[in-house]
Formats: structure tokens, C-alpha cells, sequence
């Protein structure tokens, strides 16, 4: 633990200076022109503190976790002058550079040069501009019992290649940080980007007040969570024509995903998707699976869990036809997703085309085709695998407009109860109904 008595750095003791307004003296830019057709004619995206006149974002890097930075200055723990050294940093494969990474309204949610900037702003780094990446691409295997206890069954034959014979899979991932061109998102929600700007000033408490006062800013980097994307097969295929395309677009679910919570079918539809990806990518494929950390539908755990409550405390317990109308008693909105988008990776990836696309929602569904990317066949969720406690969250999504191919729930099936009702473990007994030999016993180790 830092000793609060160490001295602070020199950018620590020097007075505040708000960069407010354009045409405060010394404020210079980086230009930037989002969509441009090169790197060179785009320009780098400058979210770093050490030269603040230079930047041309508002918000700086690291998303959700530059308030820990930030702790970790206070603290005196990180130098707010450091640098990262990059070297042996790049990517381990490459993407891209892709069509669709021209054109300023059909990526707007990330930086598609993120990966490469090391490469394509060497110029910049020359003149010691502080360039961080937003995107990294690196190797790694995937151990899931659910892969070994395919090859078990006999539906996975490990290969060598993508899945190794100790049921290890082999992928390419990469870690993407949020980068908002903010005309762009106006657009892209069909609201006025002057009211856009101000409502993310409101609503984060004021937090960026170059929202407001900064309108030469046209890129924000929002403190949210990004996104890692899985890749399985031989990425270099992806862009081209003959690409055979497996898919599942996931959001976050912390207590399904990692703790096999059983009251929704986020594990068993992320885990069937990766088999899925398995196969494709055997048969000359890529799979790609996309995890976008969108916890309780973006709402949040917090919020996710007093539904939880609402649903299984309600009078006639916890049934399909109220499934959403807790989330929006609680939340007053049954979704914050926001699927618009979600299709920027796909298009940063060069996918026209997706031949399965594992996901029943028709909002994603909707949302890759209105994009201008193609879906072929869509793939269900196996029935065997959605938990008992989750069969109140899939009749309540079919019957809102879910991909099925069986007949959808009739409207008392949806009134029935399905959920499991809460077992509460009586509490401890209070210290006055203990026993006289355990009051002993206390006052012995007293």
C-alpha cells in the first residue's frame, strides 16, 4: 500500500487546466475524419493524458476500468506519465483490413485500426505522440468440460488442428475497447446529436463535460465494458467470398456463464455455440463467437437480481407471461442492449455473410440484417439443454418473437408457473436457544 506521505508526481502538483472549449489557447487536435478511406487520411485516435492540447477523444482508454487507473495514481501506485512499451505487442494474426472499414456509418463503435496502430501511425509515434491500441489480438486454447463431454458422446472428433485430442480448442481472440463516433450513433438511433451528447453528459452525472463544450470532438471513449472475440479455424478466410461463417453474438451472464446458475440458458447456448463453431471450423469454416459484456441485458447484476426476487415472490409465482414485466417494473425498460451496434464487429471482422447463426433473438437476427449482412440458417437452442428453471425465460422470449420451429406457447401455458420457488434455509438458531453444554463449551474456549 502506497504511503499517503509519498510526494505526488510533478503532473500531480501542477494546477488544473480544463480543455473545455475549442478555441481555448494552446488546444491543437490531432485531425481526425472518421470513415476516411486510409489510416493516414483518418488519423490515429489520441485518448492518452499526457499531452491533453493533442487529444482529439473525449474520455480516455481502458473503458470501465479508468477509474482504477485513475485510484492508481491517487495512490501513487502509476506514474500518469507512463508510456506503454509496446514491443512484441501486435497481433498475432491478422485482420483486416477490410471494405468495411471505410465509409463513416457502417463502423461507429469501435476503432477498426485499433489493432494496427503500432503499423499504420508509425509516423505519429515518431513524433512522440502516445498512441494506445484498442484492440488486441493474441492466441490462446479454450478448455470447457462441456467440449470434453462432447468427444465423450461423440458428437466432437478432436482433429489436431482446432480441437486437440486432450479437448483442448485452439482460437484466436481479441479484446476490443468501445470507441463512439458520436454523429454516427446519432444517426445510427435516429436522435439528434446534439441531444445525444447532452443526455450522456446528464446521465453520467456530468462526468465528460466535453460532451457539451466540445463539439470538434466527434469521437468519445465511454467508461463501459468492450467486447472478446473467439475465433476458430483459419482466420485468414475471413473477408473472402468462399467464407463459410458459424456465429453466436453472446451478452455477458456472469452468474450462467462462469457459476452455471440455472435460471436462464446463457452457458448451454454459449457452450452449444461452441461446438458448433468446433464443427464449422473442422469443415473448412470459421466459427466466431462474440461476448459483449452486457450483464442483465446492460441493465446490470444489481438490477438482475432484485427481478429475480420480483419474479419468484410475486403472487402465482414465477410464470412466462410476467417475465418481462418485472424486468420493466424494476428497470422501466425490459432491455438496454441496444443490438444497433452490435454489427460493428461483424463488419470489422469482413462478414457479408453468416451461414449459422447460433441465437434465437430476433432482435440480434434483426439487427445483423438490417446491417446489410445475410443469415442462412438459423440455429436453436437443443431442448435438452435448457435448465427446468429456464423454461419460464425461453416460453417467454418465443412468445415474444424468438426464432422457433414448434408451435409457440398457447397463452395459458405462458400463465402457468414453471420456475422453481425459493427455498430459504431456516436461519441459525439465536444464542439464547443454544444448549447448555454448547454454552459450556463456549465459556471454556472463553
Amino acid at each position: 500500500m502506497p504511503s499517503p506521505e509519498k510526494s505526488q508526481p510533478e503532473s500531480m502538483q501542477r494546477h488544473i487546466r480544463l480543455l473545455s472549449h475549442p478555441g481555448d489557447y494552446g488546444i491543437d487536435p490531432v485531425p481526425l475524419r472518421w470513415g476516411a478511406g486510409t489510416p493516414a487520411e483518418r488519423g490515429p485516435l489520441i485518448g492518452t493524458l499526457g499531452d491533453p492540447a493533442r487529444r482529439n477523444v473525449i474520455g480516455s482508454h481502458s473503458g470501465s476500468y479508468t477509474v482504477y487507473r485513475a485510484l492508481a495514481v491517487a495512490a501513487g501506485a502509476l506514474d500518469p506519465e507512463h508510456q506503454a512499451d509496446l514491443t512484441d505487442t501486435r497481433p498475432t494474426h491478422t485482420i483486416g483490413p477490410f471494405p468495411q472499414w471505410h465509409g463513416p456509418k457502417r463502423i461507429v463503435s469501435l476503432d477498426p485500426y485499433g489493432a494496427i496502430v503500432q503499423d499504420v501511425f508509425r509516423d505519429y509515434y515518431a513524433q512522440g505522440i502516445d498512441i494506445r491500441p484498442t484492440i488486441a489480438i493474441t492466441a490462446a486454447h479454450l478448455v470447457l468440460p462441456e467440449v470434453s463431454a462432447a468427444i465423450a458422446a461423440g458428437r466432437l472428433v478432436p482433429d489436431g488442428r482446432v480441437l486437440l485430442a486432450d479437448g483442448e480448442c485452439v482460437v484466436t481472440k481479441a479484446a476490443i475497447e468501445p470507441a463512439w463516433h458520436l454523429p454516427g450513433i446519432a444517426e445510427r438511433f435516429g436522435v439528434n446529436e446534439g441531444r445525444l451528447r447532452r443526455v450522456l453528459f446528464e446521465e453520467t452525472g456530468g462526468m465528460f463535460s466535453e460532451l457539451v463544450t466540445r463539439g470538434d470532438l466527434e469521437v468519445f471513449l465511454p467508461p463501459i465494458g468492450g467486447q472478446t472475440v473467439y475465433l476458430f479455424g483459419d482466420v485468414s478466410q475471413l473477408g473472402t467470398p468462399h467464407a463459410r461463417i458459424t456465429a453466436r453474438v453472446h451478452d455477458e451472464c456472469n452468474g450462467s456463464d462462469v457459476f452455471g446458475s440455472d435460471i436462464c440458458t446463457c452457458r448451454p447456448y454459449l457452450t452449444h455455440a461452441v461446438e458448433e463453431c468446433i464443427k464449422g471450423a473442422q469443415q473448412g469454416g470459421v466459427g466466431v463467437i462474440i461476448y459483449f459484456r452486457k450483464e442483465g441485458r446492460a441493465l446490470g447484476e444489481v438490477t438482475k437480481f432484485l427481478v429475480y426476487n420480483a419474479r419468484k415472490r410475486q403472487p402465482g409465482g414465477d410464470r412466462a407471461e410476467r417475465y418481462f414485466a418485472r424486468t420493466e417494473c424494476v428497470a422501466g425498460v425490459q432491455d438496454m442492449r441496444f443490438q444497433e451496434l452490435m454489427p460493428d464487429v461483424l463488419h470489422w471482422l469482413g462478414i457479408s455473410h453468416i451461414d449459422r447463426f447460433v441465437s434465437m433473438s430476433n432482435m440480434k437476427h434483426d439487427a445483423v440484417t438490417a446491417s446489410g449482412i445475410t443469415i442462412g440458417t438459423r440455429v436453436k437452442i437443443p431442448r435438452e439443454l435448457i435448465p427446468k428453471d429456464a423454461k419460464v425465460e425461453m416460453d417467454a422470449k418465443v412468445a415474444a418473437g424468438y426464432y422457433t420451429d414448434s408451435t409457440l406457447p398457447a397463452a395459458s401455458e405462458l400463465a402457468e408457473a414453471k420456475g422453481r420457488a425459493y427455498v430459504i434455509p431456516p436461519a441459525a438458531a439465536p444464542a439464547s436457544e443454544l444448549l447448555p453444554e454448547d454454552e459450556a463449551r463456549g465459556r471454556e474456549r472463553a
